[in-house]
């Protein structure tokens, strides 16, 4: 596949791939039966209330405090719709919140869109506008002169571009500009009910659309084939998702590879995706063998990664380094003869999901923040052979009060690795 994991993982894309793939191949493509057949599994499903953002206002207010910030400025993006739920795709025009330790947040848009930016604003009632010949960074200047605090420390959501911290430096002469992240990470790596309860959903809803993936494969499949499966997968059960799928010898590239085959009876089959659910991402991977029982080679290699899985899940705790759960998988791949190091196990064990697929905090080597409940991550070891094969097992877990639960059941076998 010409495409990343990650690019396949970015899920503000996804929804546009999930498009383009129903259009490329609804014309020339029957869906088989495992597809078809399914019904969406959303209902009952709640949004993100507004009264829950005031609250994660609050919460963001108070970490300021503690961080001793005295306003945060965060450009459209995942925080942006964390904090507030305004949504705001990608410009080079400055469309953002201010945020300072007391009230509501004020806004800056520019002022032809005004009207669309006023339809995302449902926190506060200060929006100011800019023309196309004026500066967006002399009002959040404004902004933080009014509230008494442009000459404090104004934290920088991570994610807003050089050109904009660029431009409000140089309108904020006498502020610090900080990274924000103590504040933002701080308050999306924890996760309350309601934000476990949809990535538990959305976690469902992408295992079973592997399941189906799973359950279509015929001899001479190919990858994109699988791919848009499960993109449609993922629409009929309630969401917008996808997956890398990969065969054989090129599941050795966790990332994919340019030159895909087709499936052959025998091949390693790898299935890695997911998709977000009001806001929340779900990233799961199954390998099966299809066609034909597993070698000896394969369950083995299948069965260590399995066990290196569940030593990580073992090892994530309350108050346990990140870089622990990393060190209880790779023990497990190192003695069973795949190691030293990331020799075949060649990435990190897990990273932290929430609304974005990859986000605070990461299970490696070297990471010594300390876990703490609501916390989730992927548990995801692997062994890629260059020219044989590659297993991965992937669910999402959450840190608990005494140890960790995952959303999903664990894999099962390489004959029928998406148990539901």
């Amino acid at each position: 596949m010409s495409l990343s994991r990650r690019q396949w993982l970015g899920f503000s894309g996804l929804s546009a791939l999930g498009l383009a793939a129903r259009t490329e191949g609804a014309a020339t493509e029957e869906l088989p039966a495992p597809i078809s057949a399914l019904k969406s599994m959303t209902e009952g499903v709640v949004p993100i209330s507004v009264e829950e953002r005031k609250a994660r206002i609050a919460r963001a207010q108070a970490l300021m405090a503690a961080e001793g910030l005295d306003a945060l400025v965060l450009d459209s993006g995942t925080s942006l719709v964390y904090f507030t739920g305004a949504e705001w795709g990608d410009s080079e025009r400055f469309f953002g919140a201010v945020l300072t330790r007391e009230g509501d947040p004020a806004w800056v848009t520019p002022a032809f869109e005004k009207a669309r930016g006023l339809e995302q604003v449902k926190v506060g009632s200060d929006v100011r506008a800019w023309e196309e010949d004026e500066s967006p960074y002399a009002l959040v200047a404004a902004i933080l002169r009014d509230r008494k605090a442009a000459a404090g420390r104004v934290g920088v959501e991570e994610t807003v571009p050089f050109v904009f911290v660029d431009g409000m430096a140089k309108d904020l002469p006498a502020a610090r500009l900080v990274s924000a992240t103590a504040v933002t990470a701080g308050c999306r790596m924890i996760k309350d009910t309601h934000e476990l309860a949809l990535m538990r959903r959305a976690a469902e809803i992408t295992l079973r659309a592997h399941r189906a993936v799973l359950a279509s494969l015929q001899e001479g499949t190919t990858q994109g084939e699988a791919s848009r499966w499960c993109n449609e997968a993922h629409r009929r059960l309630g969401m917008t998702g996808g997956a890398l799928v990969l065969f054989g010898k090129d599941a050795a590239f966790p990332h994919g590879t340019t030159k895909p085959q087709p499936l052959r009876a025998g091949d390693v089959v790898l299935v890695d995706g997911g998709g977000r659910l009001q806001g929340y991402a779900s990233d799961i991977t199954r390998t099966a063998v299809f066609g034909a029982p597993p070698t000896p080679r394969q369950r083995a290699i299948w069965d260590v990664v399995r066990r290196a899985q569940e030593a990580a899940f073992r090892a994530a705790r309350p108050g346990v380094e990140a870089q622990s759960v990393d060190a209880a998988a790779r023990k497990v791949i190192d003695e069973a003869g795949f190691g030293p190091g990331y020799r075949y196990f060649t990435h990190r064990v897990g990273h932290g999901i929430g609304m974005d697929g990859h986000e605070w905090t990461y299970l490696v080597r070297g990471n010594e923040t300390r876990l703490r409940p609501g916390m989730c991550f992927s548990d995801e070891p692997g062994i890629y052979i260059p020219g044989e094969l590659g297993i991965r097992h992937e669910d999402v877990i959450t840190i608990t009060d005494d140890g960790a639960s995952t959303f999903t059941p664990w894999s099962g076998s390489p004959e029928d690795p998406a148990v539901v």
